[in-house]
């Protein structure tokens, strides 16, 4: 009996040693995507690379588009797969960063994650959803130019040293102040990979807290505002998806960037164009990444 008793006690150790390292490797297994960080050293899935490369080849050939014209980003949130295509080459933004005006907005009035009135919640959406200048303006001139800069640069979501990025300096729809960016003297500036960047530490409820991630995340969703049927959500407005975006639109520069949820896939698809044919390259591309994600992973492992 004694025997027994001294074998007992290394077992039942062992088997809790088991227990724990299988609920680590569980924790580790279906939660990556909280710890998963997309920098300047981040390596892109050489498939869905392979991919995304033809498929914008083929689109801008289509199209009559210079590699100078198109820039995109894919993001697949199931598999950790990121393919980008100049991803670091700033580009004049329209209305796509006002998104930065929503975030400053959150970080300078944290109380409004738990606590802002539905007139508020209803004019932001119209901004972000609806793309409304007249509340962009409204917006960015109640917070002020240089501090809605300040709360984007503190997440590093423009960086003077890699090309740029976010950039709000110039209320939407009116004329008066502007502040141009130091990269290429943008009123409004994006890259790819600050736009993606943007999405996934939203959907990581990392902006501001997380509670102002999951309000924001609500506004960008605003039920009671119709998508403007345009670009992406044009593209997929037959499937079974569920899409948050902001989108912009200047003379040629036509962009959209967007949080795509449906059946086995979700993933953060983003393009910028600079030519008369932009609208129609972002509807083709959204189509074609979305069969694409939808049907089987396309990588396993070497990129992540």
């Amino acid at each position: 009996m004694i025997k027994i008793k001294l074998l007992a006690v290394p077992l039942r150790i062992a088997l809790i040693l088991m227990f724990a390292a299988s609920t680590s490797l569980a924790s580790e297994v279906h939660q990556p995507f909280e710890n998963y960080a997309l920098d300047y050293d981040s390596k892109v899935d050489p498939v869905l690379q392979s991919k995304l490369e033809a498929l914008d080849s083929e689109l801008r050939t289509k199209y009559g588009m210079t590699p100078a014209q198109t820039a995109v980003g894919v993001l697949d949130l199931k598999h950790l797969s990121l393919a980008m295509i100049h991803p670091d080459r700033e580009e004049y933004a329209a209305s796509v960063a006002k998104l930065g005006i929503l975030l400053a907005y959150f970080q300078l009035h944290p109380e409004a994650a738990t606590n802002m009135n539905s007139e508020t919640r209803h004019e932001l959406g119209l901004m972000v959803k609806a793309s409304s200048n007249e509340m962009a303006a409204k917006f960015s001139r109640e917070l002020g130019l240089k501090q809605i800069q300040q709360v984007l640069n503190s997440y590093h979501l423009y960086d003077t040293n890699h090309g740029g990025g976010i950039w709000v300096g110039k209320h939407y729809g009116q004329g008066g102040e502007r502040i141009g960016d130091p990269i290429a003297d943008n009123s409004h500036a994006v890259t790819v990979r600050q736009l993606l960047r943007f999405y996934v530490l939203l959907e990581q409820n990392k902006l501001v807290s997380q509670e102002a991630s999951k309000t924001m995340l609500e506004i960008f969703a605003s039920p009671d505002i119709p998508h403007d049927n345009i670009k992406f959500v044009k593209a997929l407005a037959e499937r079974k998806v569920e899409i948050i975006r902001k989108w912009g639109t200047w003379e040629n520069w036509f962009h959209d960037s967007a949080v795509i949820t449906g059946p086995d896939r979700r993933y953060i698809l983003v393009a910028l164009t600079n030519h008369p044919k932009g609208d129609d390259y972002l509807v083709d591309l959204a189509k074609s990444v979305d069969d694409l994600l939808a049907a089987t992973p396309v990588a396993q492992g070497s990129g992540r």
